[in-house]
């Protein structure tokens, strides 16, 4: 089984985005990276003038990259941004918004979560087409998984195994609307929450974390002690979501029950140190509420 780190998501500033990867090439044992911005368009101007180094260190150091395509197309600019990655090179596109597919046509290409794929079905569509790699939605329950990835053995399957979980995207801007900007004037004030902004209930719980346009779970995924299902079901992968934490750190802990060196128990001990006072849930696993903990 192998590891992947995801796309950053949030609006970190470029330079801790450009020395982020770079540290992610020197030391973290992940076999696949995903870059480029999948959230937000507006953003993508910042980070594009390093994607061309952080790609080559990452080559340069044994890892595989994927370049991530926006999760909602919906301007004509996003459109030639979308049609532009089957040009720019430099690794195999992941796509995260169907409008993509057709810049890739007949090209081998991997499927992002954003992508609702919840079934055998819908899921051999995607590999006629030419998925070679598919990142399931990380609301499936363990079935769904088991199920897909048995129908599809020539397909490394993928989950979502840690890090705030996505729920939704919207074409409008939560925190533009929140600090009373229109969107095409947001300042991009979600640069003032690199781990997402927390969303309360009327009774002061913590229970979403918002993001620019995109909502996510406020808990944060944790798949370690689940990896043996996961083994048995058939996924190749698991995928890693950079939050604002030690990254490298995360993936350590993974690759060392992977390879037997830790303790399940010990290493869920070690990521509560790295990330602090943020909760851990596995529900959607098990077909429980999704920020629900099933241990054991």
């Amino acid at each position: 089984m192998q590891l992947t780190l995801g796309p950053v998501l949030y609006n970190w500033q470029p330079e801790r985005w450009r020395d982020f990867y770079f540290r992610i090439a020197d030391e973290a044992p992940v076999d696949h990276v995903v870059v480029g911005e999948v959230v937000c368009s507006k953003r993508a101007s910042f980070f594009e003038p390093y994607l061309p180094e952080v790609i080559e260190r990452l080559t340069a150091a044994g890892k595989q990259v994927l370049l991530g395509s926006l999760a909602l197309v919906s301007l004509r600019r996003e459109r030639r941004q979308t049609a532009g990655l089957a040009e720019f090179g430099g690794g195999l596109v992941e796509v995260n918004d169907l409008t993509c597919l057709k810049s890739i046509a007949g090209r081998p290409h991997a499927i992002g979560p954003f992508v609702n794929i919840y079934n055998e079905a819908s899921a051999a569509f995607h590999a006629a087409k030419g998925a070679t790699r598919i990142c399931l939605p990380p609301e499936l329950p363990l079935s769904s998984v088991a199920a897909i990835a048995g129908a599809l053995p020539q397909v490394a399957i993928e989950v979502f195994a840690f890090g705030r979980v996505p729920l939704a995207i919207s074409a409008r801007c939560y925190h533009a609307r929140l600090h009373k900007l229109a969107k095409d004037n947001c300042r991009f004030v979600c640069e003032q929450d690199p781990d997402g902004l927390v969303v309360t209930t009327l009774e002061n719980q913590a229970f979403l974390n918002m993001n620019g346009v995109q909502t996510l779970s406020h808990s944060c995924a944790n798949l370690l002690g689940d990896l043996d299902r996961l083994k048995q079901s058939g996924v190749r992968s698991l995928r890693l979501s950079p939050q604002a934490c030690d990254m490298v750190a995360v993936s350590k802990q993974f690759q060392a029950v992977l390879a037997g060196r830790l303790e399940t128990e010990a290493a869920t001990d070690r990521l509560r140190e790295i990330y602090p006072d943020v909760p851990f849930s596995n529900g959607f696993l098990y077909g429980a509420p999704g920020a629900s903990y099933v241990s054991g």
